[in-house]
């Protein structure tokens, strides 16, 4: 019910923008820039959306933020079932239309869209989270090293499972979401060569709910832990609310994603189950590229997060992890390994 509400308020929203862009007569070529105040942050999120406790509320964060320190007016639209590249392209020209600026595709979906209305718009600074492959001149096409992250993620259940067998969850089988698999399973391997890693992808394509699916996320972390996993990963978006309850009825160790996931209110009921989460700061990508743009230098070309520059990292939420002397010695280790050099994450398991 709640997903259905969400999907709703995000038609609205579309089509009330769309009839103030008609209104206001813009042509495609217009830009914010001609004369218009900048509205501020617009965010237009892919499946899941925002309430997902993750990838998105990051994403959430960093536009709140930018609009309380710089009194922005900001707006964030959802996304509506079985959309296409036709339909992001309306969205992130309307809010281009409407003043915002910069207008962030929170999602690797949203790449071609954004290759499209960036070059509609050179005035306006776009942002594409999770690809890297845009590369215009106006576009900062946000990405992390998500597999360094899953690597600690690894060790830390490779260390915290008293069966020798933990389970990895991806929302949807992809480049992307291979990347958290492999560092997780090296980083598993790593510590125990030996280690029995159960792995399930919920879909093949994102539209068919992988990243906004909690039921198909619980069914197949209560697969794995019937298989014997005591320990399970899972890199799945709003997805991830199902595999953390499954872990927390059978009283194991969940390990989250993106956001810091004990810290998410709308997951408070298990919090004493999720061991840690493996981050990347979505949330200070949003909020820099708003900055650069509202001090006139605005960030472009791709950006990337990882372990040496903080903007990928393990959480230390839960007191059971951060004040386990084992667990950390094995996680600052290979967190070291990899600033140094002398660990190579894999972003694939070949």
């Amino acid at each position: 019910m709640r997903r259905v509400s969400r999907i709703a308020v995000a038609g609205a929203a579309t089509a009330v923008l769309a009839v103030t862009a008609s209104a206001c007569g813009s042509s495609s070529s217009e830009s914010a820039g001609s004369g218009n105040k900048n509205m501020g942050v617009a965010l237009a999120y892919d499946v899941g959306g925002k309430g997902d406790q993750s990838f998105n509320d990051a994403a959430t964060a960093g536009m709140e933020k930018a609009a309380k320190e710089f009194g922005y007016k900001t707006t964030a639209v959802e996304p509506q079932d079985g959309e296409s590249d036709a339909d992001k392209v309306q969205r992130l020209e309307t809010l281009a239309k409407q003043g915002y600026n910069p207008v962030i595709g929170v999602g690797y979906a949203y790449a071609p869209a954004v290759k499209e209305v960036s070059a509609k718009f050179p005035k306006v600074t776009f942002g594409i989270v999770d690809d890297d492959k845009v590369q215009a001149k106006n576009v900062a096409d946000l990405v992390f090293h998500e597999e360094e992250a899953s690597y600690l993620a690894g060790v830390a259940a490779a260390k915290a499972t008293r069966k020798n067998h933990i389970g990895f969850v991806g929302g949807v089988d992809n480049p992307l979401i291979h990347k958290f698999e492999a560092g997780y399973v090296q980083g598993a391997r790593s510590v125990n060569p030996k280690i029995k890693i159960e792995s399930q992808y919920l879909t093949e394509t994102a539209q068919e709910g992988g990243f906004a699916s909690p039921d198909k996320g619980e069914s197949a972390a209560q697969g794995q832990i019937d298989a014997g996993a005591d320990v399970v990963y899972a890199a799945a978006g709003l997805s991830n609310q199902g595999v953390i309850k499954a872990c927390a009825a059978r009283k194991i160790w969940a390990i989250g994603v993106d956001s810091d996931q004990y810290k998410q209110a709308a997951l408070k009921a298990y919090k004493d189950f999720i061991l840690t989460s493996a981050m990347k700061n979505v949330e200070g990508a949003v909020y820099d590229l708003a900055k650069s743009v509202k001090d006139g230098k605005p960030i472009t070309g791709v950006v990337r997060g990882s372990l040496s520059n903080g903007d990928v990292s393990l959480s230390n939420s839960n007191p059971k992890f951060a004040d386990n002397a084992d667990l950390q010695a094995a996680v600052k280790k290979a967190e070291e390994g990899i600033k140094n050099g002398s660990i190579k994450v894999k972003t694939t398991l070949s």
